[in-house]
């Protein structure tokens, strides 16, 4: 015993209350629980589910047989930001799940998922985004720019494109 005082400072007569406190606390909570879900199996089962209550989506674990067609939602850049170099551009996905899944049977979920395609100044080449954050660029020359947003399923088939026109001073 005297190893364990030198090692810790505490004194262990303070600490079995404590422990003894906490393992009752822990007895009563789980006793409540078991109390409240037996009551609950008791209760009379509701006729109506939450997919019948008007305004609530269908639970997203069951297929979706017609889903509107996706489209995308595109904020142009402050002109605050702009003044500074710096480019951020919000969008939002309707219809559609932004994550990064990509391949042949990711076609099929449902509710429909994709990503974005990005190009800048119509370059010969894109990035995709799956993140849902807004994008951000910076260090553009002075002048007119334009930034091409394509909503993408897993397939990289785009569904629906917008177009962001914007001058940095």
């Amino acid at each position: 015993m005297r190893q364990l005082r030198t090692r810790f400072p505490f004194q262990a007569n303070r600490i079995r209350p404590l422990v003894r406190r906490m393992a009752k606390g822990a007895v009563l909570a789980s006793s409540a629980a078991l109390a409240v879900s037996c009551a609950a199996a008791d209760a009379p089962a509701v006729s109506r589910t939450a997919a019948d209550q008007s305004g609530w989506p269908p639970a997203p674990v069951v297929a979706l047989t017609d889903q509107p067609e996706p489209s995308l939602v595109v904020d142009t850049p402050l002109a605050d930001q702009l003044a500074m170099g710096l480019v951020v551009i919000r969008y939002r996905a309707e219809n559609l799940h932004i994550v990064p899944v990509y391949g042949t049977n990711a076609v099929d979920v449902s509710p429909r998922i994709g990503h974005i395609h990005v190009t800048v100044d119509d370059a010969p080449w894109h990035w995709a985004d799956a993140s849902g954050e807004p994008l951000i660029i910076q260090g553009l020359p002075r002048g007119p720019h334009k930034v091409w947003i394509g909503l993408a399923n897993p397939m990289h088939k785009v569904m629906d494109s917008k177009t962001v026109e914007f001058t940095i001073p």
